[in-house]
């Protein structure tokens, strides 16, 4: 579904990523681990359009969309779920649905009442807090909402971008159970996490990304079994043998 292929962003005269390959398959799971600063963020921009990589090219369905607008790239079937949630605050929970399908309200005019419904199906406090200002939710409620939010617009491929960042642990458990829920719904979802133990328990496959390059790949039972992995992102430390 989605090939990043020898992909290289800046930003000025900074090189963020280095000819950066990787690849999603569709119904797949994918988790992007890496410590901050590694590259993440940036490469989830430069896939949905908010960065254009200066080499390489990012194919959607065979479709070259390097360097195309965000709007037109959500139109294609990418969604992207930002860091730190970027709620509408001032805005209902159900407006903050509303526009996150405001591209397809605006083709077809059609209602999107059963579209919501859906969502309120999947996030059931969404749908006891549907008139309440986003700002005044939790901050798992306010994940979730970006989650619904992101699905609004019916993508093929949703990108998450560290969505466990600042949430209590029984919140992560709850936020990665409804993202291994969405695969089987037909979601296909790349997913950026710090996080790397919480992100390759879900996972089919992973790769590591540090100093904007891709150092190691495999499926997530093999990842977690090498050592560089589990001591750098795992908190285990290498066997080291006594003198």
């Amino acid at each position: 579904m989605l090939q990043v292929q020898d992909v290289s962003t800046y930003y000025g005269p900074i090189r963020a990523l280095k000819q950066v390959n990787l690849h999603v398959d569709a119904g797949e799971i994918v988790a992007l681990i890496g410590a901050n600063g590694a590259g993440k963020t940036t490469l989830l921009n430069t896939i949905s359009g908010l960065l254009n990589p200066r080499h390489g090219q990012i194919l959607f369905n065979g479709r070259d969309i390097a360097g195309q607008s965000p709007e037109s790239i959500v139109r294609l079937g990418i969604s992207l779920v930002p860091e730190r949630r970027q709620i509408f605050s001032t805005m209902t929970v159900r407006d903050n649905l509303l526009l996150g399908a405001y591209h397809r309200f605006r083709r077809d005019g059609k209602s999107l009442d059963g579209d919501i419904a859906k969502m309120y199906e999947l996030f059931p406090i969404l749908a006891q807090r549907q008139a309440q200002l986003g700002g005044t939710l939790s901050g798992g409620e306010q994940q979730m909402l970006a989650l619904a939010r992101g699905l609004m617009s019916q993508p093929n491929l949703l990108m998450l971008d560290e969505p466990s960042v600042g949430l209590a642990p029984l919140m992560v458990r709850e936020i990665l159970r409804i993202v291994a829920e969405l695969r089987t719904r037909g979601t296909t979802i790349l997913l950026v996490e710090q996080n790397a133990r919480a992100a390759l328990s879900i996972a089919d496959r992973g790769y590591v990304l540090e100093n904007g390059q891709i150092v190691l790949e495999g499926k997530t039972d093999e990842l977690m079994k090498d050592a560089a992995v589990q001591s750098a992102y795992l908190g285990k430390r290498k066997n080291t043998d006594r003198a």
